[in-house]
């Protein structure tokens, strides 16, 4: 992987048996040297494009089909944020039902109420109230607009609580405040299973470089690798890490 080859090396003390003594020193890959996008960058529309992963698709697949090489998996990884390949790469969506079966135990469990989340609430002007997909408590509740004033014999103030399933009515005082009441009025539950697979569908968007722009991340990159001069210093490719010897006194 190319990856590898363009980290600088180190010289490590050899932990090999067949060596002779704690001078000598092998040369291996620096893995803990690491490079992390300016935060100024990271999610600019100028360098980036928006990119959904699909199923089964992995790091190297799309780097060639947007740079012609799967060899430049980690530009996709770098690019798109990711620290932990396991943790942060999408699953697949049968492989979301069976992670959160092994993780909560049972269908039973699986399917239990994680947490609640808003509707969008509008008045009677269409004036935004509440956004949607706030997560709220169970006990979470707003006045409702029976307590706004109308004059005698006016029909009943009513809002909007706006549902993919068919939007609500709301007239009462209050709305919300219990569980039963948050789903009859501004909210709705979102069980362990919808949990796990909102949290997936997440991590499928991330962030591409431009193809335009690869050669010179690849330079940029190369450049940022490179060790500055320092105790250890050797060369930009190379340091030696501190002897372990026991001198005599």
């Amino acid at each position: 992987m190319p990856y590898f080859r363009t980290l600088p090396n180190i010289l490590y003390q050899s932990p090999l048996p067949e060596k002779i003594s704690t001078s000598e020193y092998i040369a291996v890959k620096n893995i803990f040297r690491r490079i992390k996008l300016n935060a100024n960058i990271s999610g600019s529309t100028t360098i980036f494009n928006k990119y959904v992963i699909e199923d089964f698709q992995r790091p190297e697949t799309i780097a060639e089909e947007l740079y012609g090489s799967s060899t430049l998996d980690y530009v996709v990884i770098l690019t798109a944020g990711i620290n932990n390949i396991i943790e942060d790469w999408p699953l697949a969506d049968h492989q979301v039902y069976n992670y959160a079966l092994e993780k909560y135990g049972t269908t039973a469990k699986m399917n239990e109420v994680h947490h609640y989340e808003s509707n969008e609430i509008r008045d009677q002007n269409n004036r935004l109230l509440l956004e949607a997909g706030l997560t709220i408590e169970p006990t979470f509740k707003i006045d409702g607009p029976g307590l706004q004033y109308r004059a005698s014999g006016a029909a009943p103030i009513t809002w909007t609580s706006i549902r993919e399933s068919g939007n609500v009515t709301l007239t009462t005082n209050t709305l919300g405040g219990t569980a039963e009441l948050i789903q009859e009025t501004i909210g709705y539950p979102v069980t362990n299973l919808q949990y796990e697979t909102n949290k997936n569908e997440e991590k499928r968007k991330i962030d591409v470089l431009k193809p335009v722009y690869l050669q010179q991340f690849l330079n940029d990159f190369k450049e940022a690798i490179k060790y500055s001069k320092h105790s250890q210093y050797i060369t930009s490719s190379l340091i030696s890490t501190e002897s372990t010897e026991i001198s005599p006194q």
